[in-house]
């Protein structure tokens, strides 16, 4: 699904990412750990093809396909979706007219799914105007069930939300990753960031990977390396550097 060789990054004159190499499967989850400023969001947004971002080496292959330099919304095509941290508010864009648009006009799917995440008073609202901490959520990951993607990326899906809201927004996650299917026929993969580890419990991932200061310092079960950072903290991925 996902193939990234020896990839370097650049912001301005700052390197952000080094050597990065990263193989994602078919059906297969991964999960990235990291302490804050390490680069994790750097990674997603590099591989959507963000701006600002200067890639001075290295590849990224999707689909086999070599999408290093292209755009954002050719990537999106290809079957990418993106469920930001902080996404931005978008003032006179409804909701509801948005997934209208994803969906090719299926009114029922978009009526189904926003029930699901209980977003449907919502959908005559404009894009997080207002919206909650986890309605924002909610937000995210009902726009991405809609676009219905083959890789998704997800930047702490349960940051800054309540435990109701984790378990609503873990199980829609889940099944966005086809958790509900035989791991034989799944075909939905995904890299999701995380700093509490709660989302493990809904997602059941597949690798984990610690980064530090740009680079990857860890590799392996995504729980056995969520259980030494809460024990010792990520200066024993330093120390470790199993990879």
């Amino acid at each position: 699904m996902l193939d990234i060789k020896d990839l370097n990054v650049k912001i301005g004159d700052r390197q952000v990412l080094s050597d990065i190499n990263l193989h994602i499967g078919v059906g297969e989850t991964h999960v990235l750990m990291g302490p804050n400023g390490s680069g994790k969001t750097t990674l997603l947004r590099t591989i959507m093809g963000f701006a600002g971002l200067e890639i001075t080496d290295g590849s990224i292959f999707f689909k086999g396909q070599d999408i290093t330099h292209m755009p954002i919304h050719e990537r999106a095509k290809l079957g990418m979706g993106m469920q930001f941290q902080r996404p931005p508010t978008i003032a006179g864009l409804k909701l509801g007219k948005l997934l209208q648009v994803t969906s090719g006009g299926n009114t029922g799917i978009v009526d189904e799914t926003a029930g699901y995440l209980r977003m449907g008073p919502l959908l005559d609202r404009s894009i997080n105007q207002g919206f909650s901490g986890g309605e924002i959520k909610r937000s995210e990951v009902l726009q991405l069930m809609i676009q219905k993607p083959d890789f998704v990326m997800l930047d702490e899906p349960e940051s800054g939300v309540d435990l109701e809201n984790i378990s609503l927004i873990g199980n829609a996650i889940a099944r966005l990753l086809d958790k509900d299917v035989h791991i034989v026929n799944r075909k939905k993969s995904g890299l999701v960031i995380t700093h509490t580890g709660y989302i493990l419990d809904y997602l059941d991932a597949d690798f984990g990977h610690v980064m530090c200061d740009g680079v990857f310092r860890c590799h392996g079960n995504p729980r056995e390396i969520l259980k030494v950072i809460k024990t010792s903290g990520y200066k024993e991925c330093l120390v470790c550097q199993k990879i």
